[in-house]
């Protein structure tokens, strides 16, 4: 099994971080950040395209765990990217459907959407299995901690958690949540999904400043920076500083009521040791 799912059964807090490939062939940055990491963290997230701005495919850079989003790639793509990935000792993958690319950096690319984050656990189940999604045997098969993302601030919450057991029966083992920035709210969401038994590792994006705050809020779905925060951050000396220090009072209150958190910090990677040791970690 995979360092990441020894830290989810055996520790009681899990870190994991995101790192997102660069917009050309440049990886020095990259490898520094995980580098600077590697200690500290269960698993990298290697982003897929995140937000639909094209970038380098995570299976050139993925080390211990990668995203496959199903925006960009039909399921004959998506069975070959798996099998890719296990021959090059990616041990986890986070299945997802992923962002329309009308919000990204080529708006007119043609989505494909062949199948969403349940038919994508599915596939992996199946390969896994010994078979694709249609039958055919594989000469070998893949091993895979598999897991998914879920939204905890939504207005339906009943309806995604509902998403969340249906992903859970096509085969998730567990959870990163989107950005978290009320602790109360996602409390209330732990609760009702603790008859689940799955690991759940809360999403934290850095806030680098009180526009970013704003418009993540305006703009990506799911996503809702209470003003406090963002008061706090127009109103702070140093917003490097405000950042670090909202991150770590975020990632200390939540930390009780999961099993880790998944720290997005956009370009901050190397501030994530500053935040632990804000939460007290």
């Amino acid at each position: 099994m995979s360092h990441l799912s020894d830290s989810l059964a055996q520790k009681p807090f899990t870190l994991t971080a995101e790192l997102n490939p660069p917009k050309g062939t440049e990886l020095n940055e990259l490898f520094a950040a995980g580098e600077a990491l590697k200690d500290s963290v269960a698993a990298f997230n290697l982003t897929d395209s995140a937000a639909s701005r094209m970038a380098m495919a995570p299976l050139a850079v993925a080390r211990l765990l990668m995203q496959i989003a199903g925006r960009d790639r039909n399921r004959l793509a998506i069975h070959s990217d798996m099998l890719a990935a296990h021959d090059l000792r990616v041990e986890n993958i986070v299945c997802m459907t992923g962002d329309p690319p009308s919000g990204g950096d080529h708006p007119d690319a043609k989505p494909v959407f062949d199948l969403g984050a349940e038919d994508i656990l599915k596939a992996a189940v199946s390969l896994e299995s010994g078979h694709d999604l249609t039958g055919n045997t594989l000469k070998g098969s893949p091993r895979f901690l598999r897991g998914a993302v879920v939204n905890v601030a939504v207005p339906d919450l009943g309806k995604e958690i509902g998403r969340m057991e249906g992903k859970i029966e096509a085969g998730a083992e567990f959870f990163q949540t989107n950005a978290v920035y009320e602790p109360a709210g996602f409390e209330a969401f732990m609760k009702r999904v603790s008859g689940l038994k799955v690991p759940v590792l809360a999403g934290i994006i850095m806030l680098k400043s009180a526009r970013q705050a704003r418009y993540m809020t305006e703009r990506i779905p799911g996503v809702v920076v209470p003003d406090p925060l963002i008061d706090e951050l127009e109103r702070a000396e140093s917003r490097v500083a405000a950042s670090v220090a909202m991150a770590g009072r975020i990632v200390r209150d939540v930390a009780p009521m999961c099993q880790g958190v998944h720290i997005m910090a956009i370009g901050w990677e190397h501030r994530i040791g500053a935040v632990m040791e804000a939460a007290g970690f």
